[in-house]
Formats: structure tokens, C-alpha cells, sequence
């Protein structure tokens, strides 16, 4: 029963892994969906400003003004490419992290099932220990009994 006290030690340490891989990967999931959402965001301000500078390129407008929208298009496409260097960066730890809860959880479910092999194991010894101990009792009886 050591081996499986060992073992139960082991695999105590490899869920307490798993948790904190799971931490880790919750904390960079919401860390990528907060990137992609500001991106989305600046993307929906990119498109109504795209279609502000369309009206007015068809409308009479300043030239002041044309180039007023015109640079802030720039910044927000500046902004864009940025954001998405952020989002490429997230996905990316995101994407580790999940592979590493992986692997923890793989090597969790490996220690169980050496446990539940071993404590098999045992219990199939003691059974088979426990039929031959019947048969020699049964075996003494039955002598006893013929020799009466």
C-alpha cells in the first residue's frame, strides 16, 4: 500500500499543477478576449468613420475638415495595427497555456491510473490470498472430517 501512498503524494502535486494551469490559462483567455474586444471596438469606430469621410467626400466639406477625418482614419489604422500585434501576442500565451493544461491534466489522469492499476492489483492479490487460505481451511476440514 506504500506504492500507492507514493503515488496518491505524486498525483496531489500534479492536480495542484493542473489548477494552476488552469488559473494560467483563464487568465490569459480573458487577457485575449480583453485584446480582441478593444479591437473589435476600434474596428467599429474605423468603419463609422470610414463611412463619416465617404459622406463627406460626397458632400461640399472643408478641406480642413477632409484632412481632420483623413488623420484620424491614419491613427485608427495605426491603432488597428497595433491592436492586433497585442491579439496575435495573446493568442499566441493563450494557446500555450493550453497546451500546458494539457499536458497537466494528461499527467493526472496517468498517476490515477497507476493508482487504480495498483490497487487493483492488490485487491486481485488479497482475493487470490484469501481463496487459497479458504481452500486449505476447507481442505483441513474436510481431512477432519474423513478421519473421524
Amino acid at each position: 500500500m506504500s506504492d500507492t501512498v507514493v503515488l496518491s503524494k505524486l498525483l496531489h502535486i500534479r492536480e495542484t499543477e493542473k489548477v494552476q494551469a488552469q488559473k494560467a490559462y483563464q487568465q490569459s483567455m480573458d487577457c485575449f478576449e480583453k485584446s480582441a474586444t478593444q479591437l473589435y471596438q476600434l474596428l467599429k469606430k474605423k468603419e463609422v468613420a470610414e463611412e463619416i469621410y465617404e459622406e463627406s467626400l460626397q458632400q461640399t466639406t472643408t478641406l480642413d475638415k477632409l484632412k481632420e477625418q483623413f488623420t484620424y482614419l491614419e491613427k485608427l489604422n495605426d491603432m488597428i495595427v497595433e491592436l492586433q500585434k497585442d491579439v496575435q501576442r495573446a493568442r499566441a500565451e493563450m494557446e500555450a497555456k493550453q497546451s500546458n493544461l494539457t499536458e497537466a491534466h494528461v499527467e493526472t489522469k496517468k498517476f490515477e491510473k497507476i493508482i487504480e492499476r495498483r490497487k487493483k492489483q492488490k485487491n486481485d492479490a488479497n482475493e487470490k490470498m484469501e481463496k487459497a487460505v479458504m481452500d486449505e481451511i476447507s481442505m483441513y476440514q474436510f481431512l477432519n472430517y474423513k478421519n473421524r
